[in-house]
């Protein structure tokens, strides 16, 4: 993969970028403030997102330091923070409805691209996974949690809702019971009660999450690569379509795959 994305401005939005293969590592790179998040660094995301090619198979999100990611950095709530033209959430208060809508939107593609059939995306959270850090973690398909791992969707306590794409994905995890009392008492989720219910896949000492991630990422690139991207294009609206819609998507994915497979063996 070739970033469109310069050095500076990955420095900029607080984050780094590596490439091992077929596997991507977006990483959060604000330890002094537990990773957490700007409006730039949204729009950075996005446009790593836009840029990945079908070489990349597995696209890891992490955070430096003992945090995945606080969540939202809280002077952004602060129209005079930042040098000037520095981009804040406070600005969203200057726009009218369809301009807040639209610039949150765009905040939104930041999170959006992670759900991409053409690759699997993980999450590897250690620490706090607060807000916009654990909409962040759900957004990827798969997440695994180290022990210490913290998880609260805290944005009822601030007045807000979760707009970074965290709800579908909560609830589908969860079921809407949970999802709602995870959201309205903004309280903490352990790494042991997330695996009970759904939100992580595994859970593994800190000093093993490294290893257990690399572990996964070995284990999805090694299908071929059309099976992994059928399989995840078929299971991600399944929920939303019926019996007689799925099984015609399993129909004509298979129909493609024994295609390619006998076009390989014929070789």
């Amino acid at each position: 993969m070739t970033s469109p994305v310069s050095p500076d401005v990955l420095a900029d939005s607080g984050l780094q970028l590596a490439q091992d293969g077929t596997v991507l590592t977006i990483t959060l790179d604000r330890p002094a403030v537990r990773n957490a998040q700007t409006p730039l660094m949204w729009r950075t995301l996005a446009e790593i997102g836009a840029s990945i090619g079908d070489d990349v198979r597995v696209v890891v999100v992490r955070g430096v330091g003992q945090s995945f990611s606080a969540g939202l950095d809280r002077s952004m709530l602060d129209p005079t923070a930042g040098a000037p033209g520095t981009e804040t959430v406070a600005d969203l208060l200057r726009l009218d409805d369809a301009g807040l809508s639209a610039t949150i939107e765009e905040y939104q593609r930041g999170f959006t691209f992670l759900r991409d059939p053409r690759f699997v995306s993980i999450a590897a959270v250690q620490g706090y996974a607060i807000g916009a850090g654990f909409q962040l973690a759900l957004s990827c398909d798969l997440r695994i949690l180290a022990e210490d791992a913290q998880l609260c969707m805290k944005e009822s306590a601030l007045g807000l809702v979760p707009d970074l794409t965290g709800t579908k994905p909560l609830v589908e995890a969860v079921g809407y019971a949970r999802a709602l009392e995870i959201c309205a008492t903004a309280r903490m989720v352990d790494a042991r009660e997330a695996a009970a219910i759904g939100l992580a896949q595994r859970v593994v000492p800190t000093t093993e999450l490294d290893a257990a991630v690399a572990d996964l990422a070995a284990a999805l690139t090694a299908p071929m690569v059309g099976a992994v991207r059928e399989t995840k294009a078929l299971l991600q609206g399944a929920a939303d379509r019926s019996l007689d819609e799925q099984r015609r998507l399993e129909r004509e994915a298979q129909g493609r795959r024994f295609r390619e497979v006998a076009a390989l063996v014929g070789r």
